[in-house]
């Protein structure tokens, strides 16, 4: 799939070796490719290595269900109409048991209806820190009760995580190539 960008394309004869470096454990972690924000991120080696650490604990790494993972991360996804972003997740939020209701209803930026109270909670929470930059407190009470401190503190991590994903791919254009519609308007 041609990923394009509005940042000048990297080539063996114009990358350092430190971009070099980092293109290549990119490439050979789990990831496998360049899909999604580091194409943006090989431009800096320093903030692609952390950026990709983090991001490997943040999508491989929790104590979260996956389910909970992909639906902060679709959360994310909709509230910054990241596109790629969606694209990339979608399926994967699907596979890990989101259900096309609720996917759909978070493309269309409406609150989902929810099976469970884990769900619940962790939409709740990401509207609360999208909307008001604060969880309140007793907000806060529920995900510590479902998800313990760890769980919450890692869960606050992914939203952040997937918020620089968002932000890195709306601010340099990053198409993924796909034929798809768009999930958002532009």
């Amino acid at each position: 799939m041609p990923i394009s960008s509005r940042l000048t394309p990297l080539s063996e004869q114009n990358m350092t070796p430190e971009q070099q470096r980092v293109l290549a454990d990119i490439l050979s972690g789990p990831r496998g490719n360049l899909d999604g924000p580091f194409l943006a991120w090989v431009h800096s080696p320093a903030l692609a290595d952390h950026a990709q650490r983090l991001g490997a604990f943040c999508r491989y790494g929790t104590r979260l269900d996956l389910r909970l993972t992909e639906l902060a991360i679709l959360t994310t996804a909709a509230w910054w109409r990241s596109q790629a972003e969606w694209q990339i997740h979608e399926p994967i939020a699907r596979a890990a048991g989101l259900s096309d209701a609720v996917i759909e209803a978070l493309r269309q930026h409406s609150a989902p209806t929810f099976e469970t109270p884990e769900d619940a909670c962790v939409y709740a929470i990401g509207t609360a820190l999208n909307e008001t930059r604060r969880v309140p407190d007793n907000l806060y009470r529920l995900g510590v009760d479902l998800f313990s401190e760890a769980g919450m503190v890692e869960l606050i991590g992914v939203y952040g995580y997937y918020t620089l994903v968002a932000m890195t791919l709306n601010a340099f254009a990053v198409d993924r190539g796909t034929d798809t519609p768009l999930p958002f308007p532009e």
